[in-house]
């Protein structure tokens, strides 16, 4: 199949980028079941590394095996599978070539007391695994965050000089911010803000409430109803270069599928680019799950019956 005029679009915003670059985002842009639509859904599973394997694959124990996710996100036809270095290089070998990969290079744990994440890959491991993205995270907030921008406007600059794309995980918590405040609808924009100024090529932030955090922005949003998910979504497009970058939003914790779907809804309509979705799929049962993600391609495909 060609480039559809959907993903052509969305290339020609990423005007400095090297053929390299585009053709990764082009992979991703044009797999599985949305390819060519511009709308992506990709399967995260870095919840092991963060969690802890009993909290993350004990109810449904397939998932322990990192094979079962890249035969989930091929069979289900998602646009791309990310993961830390342990997770892809299980599967990089069998699944080569069938699914897109992002190389998640940067995690925690959930004993650490500091807000922050070791480099745990790096873009030669990217290169030798056949991955289309390096992924990274910072947190917006944090007093480490600057040593994490630093780290990471020096990879990313690694992984474009061989063609390979970056993806932001922004996630604000630390510092000044409340616990209301992490999902607050203006630190969110800011956060995503920050990722497209870093770089990123993709960015990954959480769904945000309507809570205003910051004092001196509280003015900038009164007289607008920001009741609605939609328009929060539409204010963090606005917020990545009015809309000139890829946005996918975290499914976050597991919830019910009513849930999962109306957020997939309001993604859509708000013009965000599409869901990364992980905890809600594979902790579910495999049957269950390929259902689930069945029915968000075809809300994304606006086929939804």
């Amino acid at each position: 199949m060609g480039i559809t005029p959907a993903v052509k679009a969305i290339l020609d915003k990423y005007g400095s980028d090297n053929p390299g670059v585009k053709a990764n985002l082009a992979r991703i842009l044009m797999q599985g079941r949305l390819g060519g639509t511009g709308k992506l859904i990709i399967l995260p599973v870095d919840q092991g590394f963060e969690h802890g394997p009993a909290r993350s694959f004990s109810v449904n124990p397939d998932a322990y095996d990192p094979h079962y996710h890249f035969q989930l996100a091929i069979d289900a036809g998602l646009s791309a599978y990310a993961a830390p270095l342990g997770m892809i290089e299980a599967g990089a070998d069998t699944f080569a070539g069938q699914i897109p990969t992002i190389l998640k290079v940067n995690s925690s744990n959930s004993w650490a007391t500091g807000i922050d994440q070791a480099v745990t890959g790096g873009v030669d491991d990217a290169l030798r695994l056949g991955c289309s993205a390096i992924g990274f995270t910072i947190y917006p907030g944090a007093d480490g965050v600057f040593e994490m921008m630093e780290e990471i406007k020096e990879m990313r600059a690694e992984a474009a000089s061989v063609g390979i794309a970056t993806v932001i995980w922004s996630y604000p918590r630390g510092g000044k911010l409340s616990k209301d405040g992490e999902l607050a609808l203006d630190v969110g924009a800011y956060a995503a803000h920050m990722a497209a100024l870093l770089g990123a090529h993709i960015i990954k932030v959480k769904l945000p409430s309507n809570h205003v955090e910051q004092a001196e922005a509280k003015k900038l949003y009164e007289g607008t109803d920001w009741s609605a998910q939609g328009d929060r979504v539409r204010h963090v497009v606005q917020s990545c270069f009015a809309g000139r970058r890829i946005v996918v939003f975290s499914g976050g914790a597991a919830k019910g599928a009513d849930a999962v779907y109306q957020d997939a809804r309001d993604i859509l309509a708000g013009g965000g680019n599409g869901s990364i979705i992980g905890r809600n799929t594979f902790q579910r049962p495999r049957a269950e799950a390929l259902a689930m993600l069945d029915k968000l391609v075809a809300i994304y495909k606006g086929e939804e019956a």
